[in-house]
């Protein structure tokens, strides 16, 4: 059986990928394997990535909202956008669960020219400045030009001390971040320069979903109870996360939801969060 991916290339059907994405839902094996039957019965040959994954989203909404909102992660960074400022915090967000301080949005002088800096850190008496690589499309892959670009603007901004976090702080190194992926030769390149990387999937182990599913740090994107203009005014009232929703349900009320879907919204968001 042959499918047709995002990108428009035909490869065969992975049964196996098709499981472990299940099975990163958070379903129970009885669900996975009778979703993995209903699937395999309703596909056929040229069906599109896309809508084998509409078939999985609806069969898992369909038995916890949960499962699906899970399901649906890598889209719901998507939804971080179109220009990625909300991708930015979420990123903030991520590295401050992991005792990081942080900042975002500054503006810094370097010893030729003036740099945004999309985030920093500092943990101890060490600071690093973080690029954003947001990408709208899915089948967007950040290139090698891409590390060799932000190694040179590192290079104009590390010769100079800056105010970020306290007096006379010097970046001693920078990191990378994009949603999608980078290419082999980005990889190769930044690691041979000493510049830190972070992808859905890479390093391997501590990748973003790897960062989001350990420190149950789910955007509230991925919410499937809530409207997409409603998950808008969530982010613009910084609740970037799930779980600053779990922890002022307020926010519900100040965006215009009854009682009754704040309910809803609330339960789905425990699921989301709870999982084991």
């Amino acid at each position: 059986m042959k499918v047709i991916k995002h990108s428009g290339h035909i490869v065969p059907f992975d049964k196996q990928k098709l499981k472990l994405s299940l099975q990163k839902s958070g379903a129970a094996p009885d669900l996975i394997e009778q979703s993995l039957q209903l699937i395999e019965n309703q596909i056929y040959e040229g069906i599109t990535t896309k809508e084998i994954y509409k078939l999985a989203f609806a069969i898992l909404k369909k038995a916890s909202n949960g499962h699906a909102a899970r399901y649906n992660l890598r889209y719901a960074l998507q939804l971080l956008g179109p220009h990625g400022f909300f991708f930015e915090k979420f990123i903030s967000r991520l590295y401050e669960t992991e005792g990081f301080d942080t900042k975002t949005n500054l503006t810094l002088q370097g010893k030729c020219v003036s740099h945004e800096i999309d985030v920093a850190l500092k943990k101890e008496n060490t600071v690093w400045m973080i690029e954003c690589k947001f990408h709208s499309s899915r089948e967007s892959s950040s290139d090698v030009k891409v590390p060799m670009y932000i190694l040179s603007r590192f290079n104009d901004l590390k010769i100079r001390e800056h105010i970020v976090f306290s007096n006379k702080e010097t970046f001693s190194s920078c990191i990378i971040v994009t949603n999608n992926r980078f290419t082999k030769d980005a990889e190769t390149f930044a690691v041979c320069s000493g510049i830190g990387l972070l992808s859905w999937d890479y390093p391997k182990d501590n990748s973003i979903k790897n960062k989001i599913d350990k420190g149950r740090l789910y955007p509230v994107t991925c919410l499937t109870t809530l409207s997409m203009v409603e998950k808008e005014k969530l982010l613009i009232l910084d609740q970037i996360l799930v779980k600053d929703i779990i922890n002022d349900s307020k926010s519900l009320s100040k965006i215009g939801l009854s009682e009754n879907r704040i309910r809803n919204v609330l339960k789905e968001a425990s699921q989301i969060c709870n999982f084991i």
